[in-house]
């Protein structure tokens, strides 16, 4: 009996469109993460489980530049991020601004030296004592979401599996991919809303529907892996020791998909999403947060920082809501 086509890969057969050619060759490596092809599954794993996998400036870039590599690879069908360590990502690094560690800001990737992206320049801009430019900030904030939303954008199937944290910047990131499985006592949330942030991906109502998004965002409360698959942000939340075998056989179910058919399925469901403004709404957000860093709020935030330390001004503005320490790993 012949065998059926459509279980084959892009590059199975000898009428394969790649029969013959090489299998990509793509040595890069991250700073921030690393990438990995599994049969059908290309694996990115945030990989600075020391700082929480907390994001850096190269985090974006980082993303950006595996995701395509993915998507360009026709034995990937399907991609999976996830974290090292003891969560999925606890947000941006903000120690650098708001403690104001120059010294730090110079040690960065030279290569971003005198472009809006330089982070002596951007941490100037965050000086109380100068007048904030916020096309500037919005510069160096919009990159960080382009980064991230592709995730949203590549043509094929995107996966976050989150566990432990996924607090702040880290919720940027896994809102904007296709599927969220969580482990469920994940804490997922947007402490930062309280002071000195707004969530600059712009994904919550996009995500959650409004009276939702706003329960958290006006609040600053976090919930749990559970209560996200209830609320439709997961679409699914098993024990933390069944997170990597429930997400295994979801990645291998749509792995078996042929290529073409997730392409028009993820390309055809994105539309009435990306209709409903999520470039705007992104547009809004990231503009928003930086007005937020340079609030008198944001600005007694950031001086608190300086004199004490990030992780106890994070502590002060979580202490009146009954969950200081619990909530926030960065910012």
């Amino acid at each position: 009996m012949t065998e059926p086509g459509w279980p084959r890969g892009l590059t199975d057969g000898d009428d394969s469109l790649f029969a013959g050619r090489p299998t990509p060759i793509d040595e890069a490596t991250y700073p921030t993460l690393t990438y990995e092809v599994t049969g059908r599954i290309a694996r990115i794993t945030f990989d600075r489980a020391a700082q929480g996998n907390a994001i850096t400036p190269d985090t974006p870039l980082d993303l950006a530049h595996a995701v395509e590599r993915a998507d360009l690879d026709p034995r990937v069908h399907v991609m999976v991020v996830s974290g090292r360590g003891s969560g999925f990502c606890g947000g941006y690094d903000l120690s650098l601004f708001a403690e104001q560690d120059m010294a730090e800001a110079r040690s960065q990737d030279g290569t971003r030296a005198g472009t809006v992206l330089d982070p002596v320049a951007q941490a100037r801009n965050h000086d109380p004592s100068r007048v904030w430019d916020p096309m500037v900030d919005y510069a160096m904030m919009s990159r960080f979401n382009r980064g991230f939303a592709s995730l949203l954008h590549a043509n094929k199937p995107t996966v976050a599996k989150l566990h432990g944290f996924c607090i702040a910047g880290g919720t940027d990131i896994a809102l904007f991919a296709d599927q969220v499985v969580a482990a469920a006592d994940t804490k997922i949330g947007y402490p930062p809303t309280r002071v000195w942030g707004i969530p600059a991906a712009g994904m919550w109502a996009h995500r959650l529907g409004d009276q939702r998004a706003k329960r958290l965002l006006f609040t600053g409360d976090t919930i749990t892996g559970a209560e996200a698959a209830e609320w439709g942000l997961a679409v699914e939340a098993p024990e933390p020791d069944e997170l990597d075998a429930r997400t295994e056989i979801l990645l291998e179910r749509i792995a078996r998909m042929p290529l073409n058919q997730l392409v028009m399925a993820k390309l055809a469901l994105n539309a009435p999403l990306l209709a409903q403004g999520v470039a705007t709404s992104g547009m809004i957000s990231t503009v928003f947060d930086g007005i937020a860093r340079h609030t008198r709020e944001g600005h007694g935030f950031a001086e608190r920082a300086t004199s004490v330390g990030f992780r106890q001004a994070v502590r002060d503005r979580d202490e009146p809501f009954g969950d200081a320490g619990r909530t926030v790993f960065r910012g």
